[in-house]
């Protein structure tokens, strides 16, 4: 590493504002930013933003979702790994022209968003729209609202639901049977494309015909679905790691799940043949993976305490509702966007009602 650092340290002035390479000077300064942290560090307040806060948090995200990806690679394939390989490349290259478009520095965000968006699509779709859909998501997702920081909506559902509308056939007819066997697809080579991609129902479509799939299938991720919101196992592993860490807020999670269980229970005790029970609906589809990954993203969800239990009520109740009584089986991710959008006017709602309290008070 000294041989390194000693290398970019002799590569700095062609960055900096003055050099020749001065309008690269983000891809530099992320470079600079991922292998090292400032050898200063304060003992006593007031205290400076190290960058590396940002890429410590990711860290943590991305650690939790590594036993969703490992499952969906078990089942799915080694081509789960190259859907992660585009999305990090597509989805980079924007990241990168638009931070040396601003000349601000490259934002570790992208990180997260390039290893999720993969494990929220079909496993067998087409490569080439993978790229599209990251390109969309980011582009459109976060870029457009000024970068990092500064979205609100989250960026991979942004894409994935630009896909779900734009291609409606390719990602319904990109679903791949889980393997069954000892060591899954492990052993099975990478593909680029995938014939053996099959338009067989997912759980949330089944249970519409009244078929509801074994309990251990669902738990295990022994079904039919999105890559990586399959394994409740592996979702709940990566989603408890998560808030034992205090990385994801436990209000929302707790709120967007009570809320959705509940509803779902009076939904079902009126309309049996019309709502699945909520064991079922709690372990299929994206509530679990949405709840725990997409739906507490720090950006996109509010900052108040009180916010967090009224975003996730609001989520919930909407991911059911979607499920039970719209066209689309799955309603999670249109939910999750519907909070982003009342994220910012809920915050709002909970500070001046704090306020007029405490004027009151006085």
């Amino acid at each position: 590493m000294k041989i390194l650092f000693s290398m970019l340290e002799k590569m700095r002035p062609l960055f900096e504002k003055d050099g020749k390479l001065s309008r690269l000077g983000p891809i530099f300064q992320a470079a600079d930013n991922f292998f090292f942290a400032a050898p200063e560090k304060t003992k006593t307040a007031p205290f400076g933003r190290d960058p590396l806060d940002v890429k410590r948090y990711m860290s943590l995200v991305i650690i939790a979702i590594l036993p969703s990806f490992i499952a969906a690679v078990y089942f799915f394939g080694w081509r789960i790994l190259l859907t992660l390989l585009v999305s990090y490349a597509a989805g980079g290259i924007v990241e990168v022209l638009f931070a040396v478009i601003r000349k601000e520095e490259i934002n570790e965000g992208f990180l997260v968003t390039g290893f999720i968006f993969p494990l929220i699509l079909p496993p067998g779709l087409p490569l080439w729209l993978v790229a599209v859909g990251v390109i969309f998501g980011v582009l459109v997702g976060k870029e457009v609202f000024g970068g990092t920081g500064r979205n609100i909506f989250n960026p991979a559902l942004v894409g994935r639901i630009f896909l779900a509308l734009g291609y409606p056939s390719a990602m319904t007819g990109a679903w791949i049977d889980p393997a069954m066997g000892k060591w899954g697809q492990l052993l099975s080579p990478i593909r680029l494309t995938v014939a053996e991609a099959v338009t067989s129902a997912t759980p949330l479509v089944l249970a519409k015909g009244g078929t509801l799939l074994p309990p251990l299938d669902l738990f295990l991720g022994r079904v039919t679905g999105s890559a990586g919101e399959t394994s409740v196992l592996a979702i709940l592993l990566g989603g408890i790691f998560l808030i034992i860490v205090g990385v994801a807020s436990w209000r929302t999670i707790v709120a967007i799940l009570l809320s959705f269980a509940g509803l779902n229970a009076i939904l079902h005790g009126v309309l049996p043949a019309a709502v699945s029970p909520v064991w079922f609906n709690l372990s299929a589809g994206g509530i679990l993976f949405g709840a725990f990954f997409m739906a507490t993203d720090p950006v996109s969800s509010p900052i108040t305490q009180s916010g967090k239990w009224a975003y996730g009520i609001l989520i919930g109740a909407i991911t059911i509702l979607i499920r039970s009584f719209s066209g689309f089986v799955e309603g999670a991710m249109f939910a999750i966007l519907l909070g982003n959008i009342c994220a910012p006017l809920i915050d709002e709602v909970v500070i001046r009602t704090r306020m007029r309290r405490y004027a009151d008070e006085r």
